[in-house]
């Protein structure tokens, strides 16, 4: 695209003329995508920044004093653009493959395995001293895994009536285990 043509579209777009702004995005879309690329050195977020340099150009297009000019002011957004997301972005480290086996594998240490154990054992106590309703209202929705929906038509019981049960029950249970909560 020659010069004249470039800066017609430019003053075009300056004046709101989407369709002339597009062209200009057409044009130079690999121009930018390829400076970006150069800084970045990865494909996804190339085409992110690429995206987001002519958003910017979009929105400072009437700032640019001399039509002219713009694909050299375009590029300084590209490169500007390219170097503020390579600084903000985390540090790439190397690791070894065992350092993320080690993250996967579940270590069962004997106090973690105690502890859940006593936790079991108090809701359990705490269970048993509710009303016989409570209890089958937390059963039935926490460990049995049932729907609002099933637990109404086990029970008998509108959805809504259902759902003041379990606050009911919850509040209940908490009261039972007292001292246990947390302050």
């Amino acid at each position: 695209m020659d010069e004249m043509r470039i800066e017609s579209l430019v003053i075009k777009a300056q004046n709101g003329d989407r369709a002339a702004f597009d062209e200009l995005m057409a044009e130079f879309e690999s121009t930018v995508y390829v400076i970006v690329l150069r800084r970045l050195r990865e494909h996804a977020e190339a085409s992110e920044v690429t995206q987001e340099v002519f958003l910017r150009a979009l929105r400072k297009l009437p700032q640019l004093r001399e039509p002219r000019r713009f694909v050299g002011w375009l590029k300084r957004i590209a490169v500007r653009m390219s170097i503020n997301r390579a600084l903000r972005r985390p540090r790439e480290t190397m690791q070894a493959p065992e350092t993320f086996d080690l993250v996967q594998m579940s270590r069962d240490v004997p106090l973690d395995r105690l502890l859940r154990d006593e936790r079991a054992r108090q809701v359990r106590g705490g269970l048993a001293k509710l009303r016989p309703d409570d209890r089958e209202t937390l059963l039935a929705f926490y460990f049995e895994g049932q729907s609002l929906k099933e637990m109404s038509d086990r029970f008998r019981s509108p959805v809504g009536t259902i759902k003041r049960r379990l606050h009911t029950a919850r509040h209940r249970l908490k009261e039972a285990l007292g001292d246990l909560q947390p302050a």
